[in-house]
């Protein structure tokens, strides 16, 4: 099953290294090497199996971005499931953005009415920290006075925080088929374990597809920050000619354990209740994974069916 992903914005915006970061595996500062896109470049990335996002990377350049909406129009908007356009919040040329991004627009609203649109604020790092929610509010109001009759869901990015990891989470979450059923059986594994918390990632992106949460917790960008830290540890393990398998972090409040689950995924329980033995809690997890990988495949399945 095939997911067209289109990935548009002006030239030096962003797309090409939050793509690399994201299904390529580089690392912030690696970004710096890599060249402008030249008109369209196509990468098919593998996701939980037999989902495959066609990833339709856009060179921004004006030439470009003036062919895309007439020689190549149909082309590239034709059966688009998702578009993600980026904005540099520094941009200089901002009224031209905005332009190119409506004639965008329009070209979905001719060709894949369906598409869902996410804006994405990109190299908010750049802006001071103090001025960083007002600028954002600002550009998500006006991006969703534009988008109309669309509607668009805007996140604001860096490559240098969890930002990205969270915006990318929540757009390849919309891509899953049925996966309300993965997170119900999941909210009843997360029960028999009596865990506070259960995240499912994605294995190759580490990116969080499902989670159960019993216990409140204060910082709500954990999940983003687990999944990047542990992808930076599991590159770091294939430096070393090491393959990343499982981990076990505990101290005097809590203990989590994230390890290899299905084909694609793996799983981290988090269980506050420090006095539940580790090799049951591992034990419970290794007889899961038959059931949980075969509701995978079946809802995939089903997916296809589906389209």
């Amino acid at each position: 099953m095939k997911k067209k992903v289109l990935l548009m914005g002006k030239s030096e915006s962003g797309k090409t290294s939050m793509r690399s970061i994201i299904f390529a595996n580089y690392i912030a500062r690696d970004t710096r090497r890599l060249g402008a896109t030249i008109d369209v470049e196509h990468s098919h990335v593998r996701f939980l199996g037999n989902l495959v996002l066609n990833i339709w990377d856009c060179g921004g350049q004006e030439a470009f971005m003036e062919n895309y909406f007439t020689s190549q129009r149909d082309n590239i908007f034709r059966n688009v499931e998702v578009l993600i356009y980026v904005f540099d919040v520094e941009s200089s040329e901002l009224e031209k953005d905005m332009h190119y991004y409506q004639t965008c627009l329009e070209a979905i609203l001719q060709n894949s009415p369906q598409a869902r649109i996410f804006c994405l604020i990109h190299k908010m790092d750049l802006v001071q920290e103090d001025q960083r929610e007002a600028i954002f509010r600002e550009r998500e109001e006006d991006l969703k006075r534009l988008s109309r009759p669309l509607e668009c869901t805007c996140f604001r990015t860096s490559i240098w925080d969890e930002t990205l990891y969270k915006a990318w989470s929540s757009i390849v979450y919309l891509l899953i088929p049925n996966i309300s059923n993965l997170e119900n059986n999941l909210k009843k594994f997360t029960e028999i374990l009596e865990a506070d918390e259960v995240l499912l990632f994605e294995k190759a992106t580490f990116l969080v597809i499902a989670h159960c949460q019993v216990k409140q917790h204060h910082d709500i960008h954990r999940f983003e920050k687990i999944s990047n830290i542990i992808k930076q540890f599991k590159l770091s393990c294939s430096k070393m000619q090491s393959n990343f398998q499982s981990m076990e972090v505990r101290n005097s409040e809590f203990a989590a354990y994230v390890e290899e689950f299905t084909n694609n995924t793996f799983v981290m329980v988090v269980v506050s209740d420090i006095n539940i033995p580790s090799t049951a809690l591992l034990i419970n997890i290794k007889n899961a994974r038959k059931y949980f990988d075969k509701i995978e495949k079946n809802d995939l399945r089903s997916g296809f069916a589906g389209e």
